[in-house]
């Protein structure tokens, strides 16, 4: 009875969303009652409707920690108030419930799908021929796009196309795992199908609706991911067929192969078709301009870079493909300007991040001939830097809004000095260096829950930087359209474009100190590969990349022996004369001098766990799965029944950390 309730709860849930998610026109609507299934999804308003209804599950902004911005929080860019037990091997443990393992999105846009292809096929859909077509293929992106989640957090899942009966034998039986590289390709023919039926462009205009550019870089993004998971975990169980994965333990993967032959050759095919969709996208969206403006009085110009970011209406800039709006007189808001006036919740740059940052030069900090003044003041990190860094990083005397509203704020018209002994989200900060990034000079948007800012959901960057990436792993050098991208990239960020001197220059020694991404499988790479990861991260700052990118280069493996020290801004120099006699406590509300001249947020009262530093376990690359899921699938309560494995270096039994 457990059993069906649980998968019956889904049947529920779906009938009340069918009954809500007609987006008509409230006098035009049938009543709720006379809404069935066989009368909806026979408009093309009811697919427009309910396929951006789904829109829910693509990243979009909250309270800025929780949002776009601070997604990569926990990672060697940024550091919230509190650690990540992920880096505390044996906190982190197998759930009793929930967790990833759930078909909520998947079993909606299969309804969809199931429902509406056989009606549009035999002319049953009333409306326009193009937009029915646009509006299945988002669902097909929607689709796609939860199964990348999927795919990302998991690894194996079960593949569904269709919806299942409320039957407990046929719910155990397709909840067999497929291999993740059948799951990257399942994604990619969907992505394939979105491309074909979505427009070119946004159906509304405005790029808040998805286009098929849309569908080209997300499989750019999907097919490099995959590629490069399968290089970097070769021979390993985090591959199929690798050494102890756990898939072989089923009958029902016994004849599994590769579906290009190989592991090598799937590789091959998969950074190619990231080659090939990144161009698409890289070859028809243009940059947006950078002028190298910091707007600190309304007579300066305008920066259109700088306000990609925190523009209400972001439909006008080029690079932007897809952005959701918000609407104060809906009620639609969200807290981020106010945040970005103060310490962004919480979330600090690490000192790592910023020291990986350029010069303008195009030379690393540490070369002799770079001209970098140092760090004991954040005006001297500024200085000479790469434009992204000098026009985000903020520094305390700075304006943060220009524009007075007479409605009241709660915003901070001039930066302060960082409040690193306050560990609350409403003032703190989280390392002393804070970015700009999401911040509207304008007050009106800094009252409580008052911001109105777009969030931009794809940008076209993303795509010239696959495509770099993409063409050197599969070449191992950079063709003319990868240079290309390059230069682009740095023209715009102010920075020398000739990359090979970056190159020439690197020490990966060096970088280690600062960069997770310099490691693959705890080696070194190239400084050719390094420098376009390194571009990578200095582009996509705060863009809640970052982990996706740590976890497919492998990249976290050199901590499974070797601690690392998250640190912030020099508080130890002449920074701390910011602060009143008394205010700093080492040891107590802040790090001592002793351990390190520069802050580490987590290396003071109450921090016992990673007071040494952060720890990472291999079993933590994916999820574990819950145990009521092995249950709930098993015979007789025994769960080495349940066709469902667990993820490799992860028990079945609930509460229990990764083995050894």
């Amino acid at each position: 009875m457990k059993k069906r309730f649980i998968y019956f709860q889904v049947l529920v849930t779906l009938l009340l969303i069918i009954l809500a998610s007609c987006s008509d026109d409230f006098l035009d609507r049938k009543p709720e009652s006379a809404i069935t299934p066989a009368s909806y999804l026979t408009d093309e308003e009811h697919l427009a409707s309910y396929s951006i209804n789904r829109y829910s599950i693509l990243p979009s902004h909250g309270n800025w920690s929780f949002g776009t911005f601070g997604i990569d929080q926990h990672t060697d860019n940024m550091a919230g108030l509190y650690y990540d037990n992920r880096y505390v091997p044996g906190e982190w443990r197998v759930g009793q419930s929930g967790g990833d393992w759930n078909f909520h999105h998947i079993y909606r846009l299969n309804y969809f799908l199931e429902t509406v292809l056989p009606r549009w096929k035999n002319g049953s859909i009333s409306g326009n021929e193009d937009n029915i077509k646009h509006y299945i293929g988002e669902v097909y992106f929607l689709r796609a796009f939860e199964y990348f989640n999927k795919l990302q957090n998991l690894g194996d899942f079960p593949i569904l196309r269709k919806t299942y009966p409320d039957d407990m034998d046929v719910l155990t039986e397709i909840s067999k795992r497929d291999p993740r590289t059948d799951v990257a390709r399942f994604i990619i023919a969907d992505l394939d199908s979105a491309s074909m039926m979505m427009k070119s462009s946004s159906i509304d205009g405005h790029k808040n609706r998805l286009s098929s550019g849309c569908a080209a870089l997300l499989k750019s993004r999907v097919a490099l991911y995959e590629a490069t998971w399968l290089k970097n975990f070769k021979n390993t169980a985090y591959v199929p067929l690798g050494p102890g994965w756990p898939g072989e333990s089923k009958d029902y993967n016994k004849d599994w192969t590769y579906p290009s032959g190989s592991i090598d050759a799937e590789i091959d095919w998969l950074l190619t078709q990231a080659m090939s969709s990144a161009k698409t996208v890289a070859d028809n969206y243009v940059l947006t301009e950078n002028n190298g403006v910091l707007k600190q009085d309304v007579a300066d110009a305008d920066n259109a870079y700088f306000d990609m970011f925190s523009a209400e209406d972001m439909s006008s800039y080029s690079e932007v493909m897809l952005w959701r709006d918000y609407d104060r007189g809906l009620g639609v808001v969200h807290n981020v300007p106010v945040y970005a006036q103060r310490g962004n919740n919480g979330v600090g740059l690490t000192r790592g991040y910023v020291d990986n940052f350029l010069m303008a030069s195009g030379l690393p900090i540490y070369d002799n001939a770079s001209g970098y003044v140092g760090d004991d003041l954040i005006n001297d990190v500024r200085d000479s830097r790469d434009g992204r860094l000098w026009l985000f990083l903020k520094e305390p005397g700075q304006k943060n809004i220009l524009y007075p509203s007479s409605e009241g704020t709660h915003g901070t018209e001039i930066e302060p000095v960082p409040n690193i002994t306050r560990i609350d989200g409403e003032t703190g900060y989280g390392t002393g260096y804070t970015i700009r990034k999401g911040l509207n000079y304008d007050a009106k948007h800094t009252g409580n829950g008052k911001g109105f800012t777009g969030a931009i959901v794809f940008r076209a960057t993303e795509a010239y930087l696959n495509y770099m990436e993409a063409c050197y792993e599969k070449n191992g050098n950079l063709d003319s359209d990868a240079a290309k991208y390059w230069r682009l990239i740095r023209d715009r960020a102010k920075v020398d474009n000739d990359y090979t001197k970056t190159i020439g220059a690197t020490n990966m020694l060096e970088e280690a100190k600062n960069d997770w991404g310099a490691y693959s499988a705890g080696n070194l790479v190239d400084a050719t590969l390094y420098n376009i990861r390194r571009e990578r991260r200095c582009e996509l700052m705060a863009e809640g990349l970052r982990m996706m990118d740590l976890k497919r280069w492998r990249s976290l493996d050199k901590m499974i022996n070797d601690p690392y020290h998250i640190e912030g801004f020099k508080l130890w120099g002449p920074i701390q004369d910011w602060y009143s006699d008394g205010e700093l406590k080492p040891g107590d509300n802040v790090s001592t001098p002793e351990r390190s001249v520069y802050f580490r947020p987590y290396e003071r009262k109450g921090d016992e766990l990673v007071y040494d530093g952060y720890r990472w376990h291999m079993a933590h690359y994916l999820n574990p799965i819950a145990y009521e899921h092995f249950l709930i699938t098993s015979e007789d309560n025994d769960v080495s029944t349940s066709p469902i494995y667990q993820n490799p270096g992860w028990p079945t039994a609930a509460n229990m950390p990764p083995v050894n």
